[in-house]
């Protein structure tokens, strides 16, 4: 079996195992250019370790295929330079000094040989980076400084600069306000919709995936049981199943998307 035409990212039967606990049950799905695909599902159903398997972060069986090539078949620097990440963790030692700009041209290391420096060419692909997330101007700050959403457009720009087809995104919104949450997707959405490239993260909040995903892919226990427009997914029957609440889901009169009402746990 092949990847389809267009796709960016195809996963098949994917099989992750942590001991004797199966934490990843014949995961298939695909994200193609120009797409925004959220992740959603509760804790512990298997979004973080979908996105590291994807990346080769983890052991797994099955096949990935990253713009038509299989990732076993890759090393790992090419690997990083067909997908980029952005951790729900992302601290930087504040001992390090380092400045945004060498943040984000750290992007380039998978282009680079292991005695290379950066060219000019990488500092314009950096460049480009930082003006693209609006983060230009804090270029010459120490990362250190930066508020938290600041600091989360700063990892989105280093990602952006390896120049890779696919961006995995694990909980971006994780520790935003509320208006830095909304700036935060509506970047991703951006840069899928706008600059074509495709995107897979895991959000926690239904309601801001429903309002910027294209499509929604429901994990429960390692197992996808949705995969489809919001409206498809976002069904109280499968909330119960899968978070085990009783809850409303109705669209949201006010912006595009869909409004969740929990009413309870007692099913």
């Amino acid at each position: 079996m092949t990847a389809a035409v267009g796709d960016v990212l195809r996963v098949e039967n994917l099989i992750v195992r942590f001991g004797d606990r199966l934490v990843l049950d014949g995961t298939t799905l695909s994200v193609c250019a120009g797409e925004l695909v959220g992740l959603v599902g509760p804790n512990g159903s298997g979004k973080t370790t979908l996105l590291r398997a994807i990346a080769a972060l983890v052991p797994a069986h099955g096949v990935v295929w990253l713009t038509g090539h299989e990732t076993s078949r890759l090393g790992p620097r090419e690997v990083a330079r067909k997908t980029a990440r952005v951790a729900q963790s992302n601290s930087i030692d504040p001992a390090l000094g380092l400045s945004v700009d060498e943040v984000v041209l750290a992007g380039r290391a998978p282009h680079l040989g292991r005695w290379q420096w950066e060219g000019r060419s990488d500092h314009a692909a950096a460049h480009a980076a930082l003006r693209r997330t609006a983060t230009i101007e804090l270029s010459q700050r120490l990362i250190a400084e930066l508020s938290g959403g600041e600091r989360q457009r700063v990892f989105v720009a280093r990602a952006l600069a390896q120049e890779s087809d696919l961006l995995l995104l694990d909980e971006p919104t994780a520790n935003l306000d509320l208006g830095h949450q909304i700036r935060m997707l509506d970047l991703v959405r951006g840069l899928t919709h706008d600059d074509g490239l495709a995107a897979l993260a895991a959000i926690h909040d239904l309601e801001l995936a429903a309002r910027f995903c294209d499509r929604l892919v429901l994990l429960h226990q390692g197992r996808i049981v949705a995969n489809g427009p919001p409206a498809a997914v976002l069904r109280p029957e499968l909330l119960a199943e899968v978070y085990g609440v009783r809850a409303v889901v109705e669209q949201n009169p006010h912006v595009r998307g869909l409004r969740v009402t929990v009413l309870g746990t007692d099913l």
